[in-house]
């Protein structure tokens, strides 16, 4: 399941390729894929269609576009969509909604390419010189898909999330999950409160959206490991120095991610250009069992990875760096 660097890679590679233009006609040859439209196939074609693409944004593994609804067909990417956001003006009230699920890719074709195997929706978009003119969903397991959602105003006042022009609006379904570690509006001081407030393990804690968002198992082995914290910890025990330390880790670890282009262990997770992230072979704990601990062994220690069985996957841990807390409840 692609986690906040993989969605994130793709963001940038759309916001690059879409960002002010119009869509100019929408194909689904596989209505599975648009099944969270609940109003149907023509409705989510009638939401697109003359619609311009005014950003892409991200909100931990959330990512939408939103669509002015009113500007003239053709608008092309030499238009700025800053323009839109003026106060009073003409603010997007829907977005298109893309969850990308366990293979879900979007892909920036031009027309000449044949389709691929599972394309699910096409997006054509105005002609720009040099630019690909559709964007296509594709997904082999159909858990993902695309939909047209209302925008809200957000709780605090700040962007939505993670885009190139700053909206105070967010996309009605990603409205219930917390602020993600790279957004600049993140806040340490709310994220350890609701740890604190919580009597569960660390690593659930790091996996509930509502808590901190875009962290996935990956990802969490990944940064709990970096902080020498280990995923039973009980969060109402985690003093406010580990907290940080842990924070940190998240971002050092996506960062690090995003640099890589994204973690992929197949070919089902790959950018809007159909290339494949290569972080996997930067990890220090997440799929190593039975080798040794990178840490342990620069300082001479022997200490051997370990698998454990947790909320019906996997994870990682060196026993020696991260010792399991004695309560061990989680």
């Amino acid at each position: 399941m692609p986690e906040l660097p993989e969605v994130e890679v793709v963001r940038r590679g759309l916001a690059r390729w879409v960002r002010g233009r119009t869509i100019t006609g929408v194909d689904v040859p596989d209505p599975r894929s648009i099944r969270r439209h609940a109003l149907g196939t023509e409705d989510f074609i009638g939401n697109l269609e003359h619609a311009t693409v005014m950003d892409v944004v991200r909100r931990g593994k959330f990512l939408w576009m939103p669509l002015n609804m009113s500007s003239p067909a053709g608008t092309g990417i030499g238009s700025d969509p800053a323009t839109a956001f003026v106060p009073g003006g003409n603010v997007p009230k829907v977005a298109l909604m893309a969850h990308l699920g366990m293979s879900g890719q979007l892909l920036m074709q031009d027309p000449d390419v044949p389709d691929e195997k599972h394309l699910k929706v096409r997006i054509r978009l105005s002609a720009v010189n040099g630019m690909p003119e559709q964007l296509r969903f594709v997904d082999q397991r159909i858990f993902g898909g695309l939909f047209v959602t209302s925008m809200i105003p957000t709780v605090d006042g700040g962007p939505g999330g993670l885009g190139e022009t700053p909206l105070p609006e967010i996309a009605e379904e990603a409205s219930h999950i917390a602020r993600d570690p790279l957004d600049p509006f993140f806040s340490f001081d709310a994220f350890y409160r609701k740890v604190k407030g919580r009597k569960t393990g660390l690593k659930r804690a790091l996996l509930d959206q509502s808590v901190i968002s875009g962290i996935g198992n990956i990802y969490a082995d990944e940064a709990l490991w970096r902080s020498r914290l280990h995923y039973a910890r009980a969060t109402d025990t985690l003093r406010r120095a580990d907290a940080e330390r842990l924070v940190e880790a998240v971002k050092d670890v996506m960062n690090a991610a995003l640099a890589a282009g994204g973690t992929s262990f197949d070919s089902l997770y790959v950018n809007v250009n159909g290339d494949s992230g290569y972080f996997a072979r930067s990890l220090n704990a997440y799929g190593r069992a039975g080798e040794l601990c990178g840490r342990c062994e620069a300082i001479g220690l022997h200490s051997v990875m370990k698998r454990e069985q947790f909320m019906n996957r996997s994870s990682y841990t060196c026993p020696v760096c991260q010792p399991r807390p004695r309560n061990g409840r989680w």
